[in-house]
């Protein structure tokens, strides 16, 4: 739910201050959305009417995420248990959800570390849920919406594609291709119908961020308790929200930003 009120072409959907982004009864699959972003990006959608597919690895957690979803916002929700680094799952997912309107790309678990401190196999286990499992995803997905003529691909990316530290290296190598890739896509994909872009969070305010700067913590001084120590500098002087990239993306992903594709969207501050 946008905070701001829009007069864009005097529609509302007769809640003050509220513009009418033609997201009811539409449907989206967000990944990675029993918390955080992803969670915070389901409930904005749901807030403009758009039914609901939900995927994470963690049921529980989605099991609660489906049922305060249903209960505040009175919209269709089917939650999906996948572990979207397995091929497998990201298939079976994509067969249950492929008519959706709208995919969310967003489950990701890249971990901190210089060069030394990541092994192959601590690469490749974070690439396949971001990285491939954002490819693969895509890959289903467009082939179906290119037949509709119609559909979005929404990529929640990273800022240390543009920002990149040592620290974070698995994931800035990642950011770098998803960025290029999600541009690289959104280009052709306007020819079909489709809409293909992403947004570059910054430091977001998670559960993901305090256990990054966690494993920072413990990697530059033994101790994970001092993980406040490790916050860079910020715009603002705090994180980002995540419902302040929800926000923002849930207006690109609707027909309000109609003639945007192929882009990034930095959500930074200015970082």
């Amino acid at each position: 739910m946008l905070a701001a009120e829009w007069h864009l072409s005097g529609k509302f959907n007769g809640r003050q201050g509220h513009m009418d982004l033609f997201l009811r009864n539409k449907s989206a699959l967000v990944t990675g959305s029993s918390r955080g972003i992803g969670l915070a990006v389901a409930k904005s959608l749901a807030a403009e009417g758009c039914h609901l597919h939900l995927a994470s690895r963690t049921e529980r957690d989605l099991e609660a995420a489906a049922s305060a979803i249903r209960d505040i916002f009175a919209v269709d929700v089917i939650h999906h248990v996948a572990d979207l680094s397995r091929t497998q799952d990201q298939a079976s997912l994509a067969a249950n959800c492929k008519d959706v309107d709208i995919l969310v790309n967003n489950a990701g678990a890249i971990p901190r570390g210089g060069i030394e401190h990541l092994d192959d196999a601590a690469l490749r286990e974070g690439w396949e849920l971001k990285l491939f499992g954002y490819i693969n995803l895509s890959r289903y997905f467009y082939r179906h919406m290119k037949e509709r003529q119609s559909g979005v691909i929404m990529n929640v990316v990273g800022g240390a594609a543009n920002n990149p530290t040592y620290h974070y290296i698995a994931g800035t190598m990642a950011n770098v291709a998803l960025q290029n890739f999600t541009i690289a896509l959104g280009k052709e994909s306007q020819n079909h119908g489709v809409r293909v872009l992403g947004v570059h969070p910054s430091v977001t305010e998670t559960e993901r961020m305090v256990s990054h700067h966690e494993k920072q913590a413990e990697i530059e001084v033994g101790d994970k308790r001092r993980w406040r120590e490790f916050i860079p500098a910020l715009p603002f002087g705090r994180p980002t929200t995540a419902q302040e990239v929800a926000d923002l993306v849930t207006f690109l992903i609707s027909d309000r930003a109609s003639y945007t594709s192929g882009v990034m969207v930095n959500v930074t501050g200015g970082m």
